[in-house]
């Protein structure tokens, strides 16, 4: 099935699935306790993903200044961003969602689980770049002695 396939559901079912979401807690507590906690989601996940984002930013920091590569940190960035995307999403099954990626815990399962399956590769070789994929067979290295002299 093609992307714009997948997306077309997404967008579609995403929302209907919220406003019914909406509509059965609206039956239970009215329509204002709804509203007030659809709000009060965006405002307390926004700071929440504040506080995470920084936190994530000194990681990748450290990281750098170890001189290791921050692939997990930056992957958890991008995790956050796409929390972000899910807690201003107004609904509750979305802040859930988005709510879930906040967790260190999970969100850092999720980057290595990722990074494991090659899924966000990058159009890298397996193994990230640098890493060509290796051939079957012997591996023959061409090269030349150079500044050495032979004894008769």
């Amino acid at each position: 099935m093609p992307v714009f396939r997948y997306l077309f559901l997404l967008f579609l079912l995403v929302p209907l699935v919220e406003i019914w979401f909406l509509i059965q807690v609206g039956r239970v507590i009215g329509a204002g306790w709804t509203v007030f906690f659809v709000v009060f989601t965006a405002v307390l996940g926004a700071a929440l993903l504040r506080a995470q984002g920084l936190t994530t930013l000194q990681r990748v920091q450290a990281s750098l200044e170890a001189g290791r590569l921050p692939a997990a940190e930056l992957l958890e960035g991008l995790l956050l961003l796409l929390a972000g995307a899910l807690l201003l999403t107004p609904g509750f099954v979305t802040d859930a969602l988005g709510f879930l990626l906040l967790l260190p815990p999970l969100r850092r399962q999720m980057a290595k689980w990722l990074i494991r399956k090659g899924l966000l590769n990058a159009g890298f070789p397996p193994g990230g770049p640098g890493h060509a994929p290796r051939e079957s067979g012997p591996r023959t290295i061409e090269g030349e002695v150079v500044g050495r002299e032979e004894k008769k």
